[in-house]
């Protein structure tokens, strides 16, 4: 069955949209992929929702409406460029995150499914995270049932890394089981950094970083957090952390510390791994950031590459575990585990909409 999977990250730089060949269990085929940037109007008013639980208000129905007809655009330009993934029988749809509290069993993914339906003429399936959190889980990471899929001819112990606004590691045993949890900050606080320093939305290709020095006293109190004392499975909010600590640095040299806490924080997090990985293979946004991938492979003791080295595509990964999920959800297979979300038995989740 082929299934569009679409993702708009923490990061807020976006939609991706991805076309998959899958039965929910492998994955036969990908390629089809887009990936459209958010207007400056849409992103800065979903900017101004996150960090609260969504309430059903004007603001927050109007935002959710633009959020999803521009979802519905995506899926016409993807059907336009990409004329196979006209075949597709259902869409996943993530919907934007604008608040995740899972201790107080709360997630909130805007986006309207019904009127994606409506739009696209697909049958869509969204609201993925809820029912794991209703039954204790985090609710995050979802994709892991997606690397494992990837993963079946890679050689394991493996761990992948998704490097978006947050970051996650899937670590996948050699007899495919895996065990997954967020590992700190991503993009988040760099982007914060340099948008509120007033030099743009990210530090394009670490460009800040690279001229910076880091500031060892400044990296110490980053990291002086109970979340990294916390077993896993565990999950964050896009803004559980701040950059005050780096507040009276230069741009520079708070950007070079940025970026090491959030290499370091992958460091801390290799080291509660039942067994060290062969190789750690990274997606998302962070895999571009030489500098994120120069700190890693200096905390890391083994191998860091993006994906595209086993032939995946990086950018595409998150909409495509969507695209999968989907198709988990359409059969009733569970899409989190104990071992990935905390939840205390496998769960399956979403809720469908037809046109």
């Amino acid at each position: 069955m082929r299934v569009i999977g679409m993702m708009s990250g923490t990061s807020l730089d976006g939609v991706d949209a991805a076309a998959v060949e899958t039965d929910g269990d492998a994955v036969t085929s990908t390629g089809a992929f887009i990936s459209i940037p958010f207007e400056e109007g849409l992103r800065d008013r979903l900017r101004g929702l996150k960090g609260r639980p969504a309430v059903d208000s004007e603001e927050t129905r109007d935002a959710e409406r633009q959020l999803t007809l521009f979802h519905a655009d995506v899926v016409r330009r993807l059907i336009s460029e990409h004329p196979d993934a006209a075949s597709a029988k259902l869409i996943g749809f993530h919907g934007q995150t604008v608040f995740h509290a899972p201790e107080q069993r709360l997630t909130c993914q805007i986006g309207d499914g019904e009127l994606l339906a409506r739009e696209t003429g697909i049958p869509v399936i969204g609201d993925f995270r809820s029912a794991d959190v209703a039954a204790g889980g985090e609710g995050a990471p979802m994709a892991p049932v997606y690397h494992v899929a990837r993963a079946r001819e890679l050689e394991r112990p493996v761990a992948v890394l998704n490097i978006g606004g947050v970051a996650n590691v899937t670590w996948i045993s050699p007899d495919g089981g895996a065990i997954a949890f967020d590992t700190g900050p991503g993009n988040a606080l760099i982007d914060d950094w340099t948008s509120a320093g007033g030099k743009g939305a990210m530090d394009v290709g670490g460009a800040f970083a690279r001229a910076g020095t880091v500031d060892g006293a400044v990296l110490e109190k980053l990291l002086d957090n109970p979340y990294f004392d916390r077993p896993y499975p565990k999950s964050l909010d896009r803004d559980a952390f701040s950059f005050e600590p780096a507040r009276g640095l230069s741009l520079e040299d708070g950007a070079a510390t940025l970026t090491a806490f959030t290499a370091a924080a992958v460091g801390r997090s290799a080291k509660s791994l039942p067994s060290p990985p062969l190789r750690w293979l990274v997606c998302g946004g962070g895999r571009k950031n030489p500098v994120v991938m120069h700190d890693l492979r200096a905390v890391l003791a083994c191998p860091v590459e993006p994906v595209e080295a086993v032939g995946w595509n990086g950018d595409a990964i998150e909409a495509e575990a969507f695209a999968f999920l989907a198709a988990r959800s359409k059969q009733g297979l569970p899409l989190t585990y104990p071992q990935t979300t905390g939840v205390a038995m496998p769960v399956s989740g979403g809720v469908v909409h037809h046109p």
